[in-house]
């Protein structure tokens, strides 16, 4: 059996550019792997199989993990079948990347299993076919994203990074989020001269999120009104990474505290977090 960390992501700024001809959006945002995950046990089978410890997610074809063994094998094809639990953690619906951190890590686990027949760049190749955020994944941790996403600039914090996540019980659909987005009423921010000035932190994303769920303007007052320094959503939401404060109790709020997470030579194993 393996068993690999599979680690959530904050979007510490994100800037839509364009809507594509293909329907996909033009991004610019700086990516941050943070500790807390999900974790992933790969294991030889008698037949395919998917589990999942959140009985809401679906183990079918749609599930990443799903098209991530899928591909891999077409890829690269093996005998034998291959059970791959999921012990969940990173909220789902919230912007932090889960399921296609889901993906990259299933990817990675089945080259292990598999006698490390792909490399980084092949495995970096079938992520991008899943998923825009899922080859963020093979970075080293950090990484100023562009294209869909899936064009990777590594970047080094100054600083390591920490503080709290806060998660409303609802979530958003990231296509949702996306299809309401207006270029048009973005503020016109360059994201080179915001990478070039970090820590700046905004999220374009923010304007078409408030406008679907409006619960997220009063949710974020209140979160400033703890005392943080800065609450800036991430991804589509419905989570939010708060910096230089701490949280108190809410009801139908869960917290979560996080650290930048950086990877040095080797994937997100058991302890490297």
């Amino acid at each position: 059996m393996i068993q690999l960390v599979s680690p959530a992501k904050l979007n510490l700024f994100f800037r839509v550019l364009r809507k594509r001809a293909d329907g996909y959006h033009d991004i610019a945002s700086l990516f941050q792997a943070i500790d807390l995950s999900d974790r992933l046990f790969l294991s030889w089978s008698d037949q395919d199989q998917i589990t999942c410890t959140d009985p809401t997610i679906p183990c079918d074809a749609s599930n990443l993990v799903s098209k991530a063994l899928k591909i891999f094998r077409s890829r690269f094809p093996f005998d034998g079948c291959v059970t791959i639990h999921l012990e969940k953690k990173i909220p789902i619906q919230a912007g932090l990347g889960g399921g296609s951190s889901n993906a990259a890590t299933t990817l990675w686990g089945l080259n292990e299993l598999t006698g490390q027949r792909a490399s980084i760049s092949q495995l970096t190749e079938m992520a991008a076919a899943i998923g825009s955020d899922v080859p963020f994944f093979f970075s080293s941790g950090t990484a100023y994203c562009t294209g869909r996403g899936e064009i990777l600039e590594p970047f080094d914090l100054p600083t390591p990074l920490s503080g709290w996540l806060a998660k409303p019980t609802y979530g958003l659909s990231t296509p949702l989020v996306y299809k309401e987005t207006r270029i048009e009423e973005l503020p016109p921010r360059d994201p080179r001269k915001a990478l070039n000035a970090y820590p700046y932190f905004f999220n374009d994303l923010e304007i078409p999120s408030f406008r679907l769920e409006p619960r997220l303007i009063p949710f974020r007052l209140e979160l400033l009104k703890m005392g943080f320094e800065q609450v800036i959503m991430t991804g589509s939401g419905t989570a939010f990474f708060c910096l230089g404060g701490e949280p108190n109790p809410v009801e139908g709020v869960s917290f979560y505290p996080f650290a930048s997470l950086k990877r040095s030579g080797f994937w997100y194993s058991p302890g490297s977090a």
